[in-house]
């Protein structure tokens, strides 16, 4: 039942906020008491606090899965860019802007995880595609790193950006185009424009 409770909530604060949904929604939609939702979370915070580590596990889970496959770097970040825009499809506004305005202390445990594995993700991609020569050898792959998280985190965070989620993932695919173009070789331009048409057709 708890893992139920968790799965149910994370669907719910995905879709309609984290600040709308009441435990009184999530026992409705369970076809349960709220008496049983207290047995297993003493408060609201504390069921945002494991619906966020929830979703965090299934987007590692789905991750690890990409780079388990023979992609090379491009295609990778775009399978990744996939994951998220499926995983946020039904949010209306940022998941994350949401945390860290009414729930600073599971938006900061997240960003904890976060740094960490975008950092891993990020460098390893780099080094893949230099290796591969779809990005140039003389990339500055820390800096580089810290660019690119700047400008994904920005975007979901800032007050400069639209915190409607068909926007924000619009802007994720331009920081991505962004990123690339400024480190990619010739060749790894064309697979880039390649990678962008189908993303595009797979929009339809």
């Amino acid at each position: 039942m708890r893992e139920k409770i968790i799965l149910k909530s994370a669907d719910l604060f995905l879709s309609l906020g984290f600040k709308s949904v009441t435990m009184d929604d999530i026992a409705n939609e369970l076809g349960i008491s709220k008496k049983t939702i207290y047995k297993y979370f003493s408060n609201k915070t504390e069921l945002v606090d494991a619906s966020t580590i929830s979703v965090q596990e299934t987007i590692d889970g789905a991750i690890n899965g990409i780079l388990k496959q023979d992609l090379n770097a491009i295609e990778e970040n775009f399978a990744v860019k996939t994951v998220f825009k499926n995983m946020f499809k039904k949010a209306k506004t940022s998941p994350m802007f949401q945390l860290k305005k009414y729930y600073p202390k599971t938006y900061t445990k997240l960003m904890d995880h976060e740094v960490c594995t975008f950092s891993e993700c990020v460098m390893s991609n780099l080094m893949k595609g230099v290796k591969n020569k779809l990005y140039r050898k003389d990339v500055d792959k820390d800096m580089v790193m810290k660019f690119y998280f700047t400008l994904v985190f920005s975007a979901y965070e800032s007050e400069l950006f639209s915190h409607n989620m068909k926007d924000l993932l619009k802007t994720e695919l331009k920081i991505l185009e962004y990123h690339t173009r400024a480190i990619a070789t010739p060749h790894g331009v064309k697979i880039l424009e390649q990678e962008l048409i189908n993303y595009k057709n797979n929009q339809s």
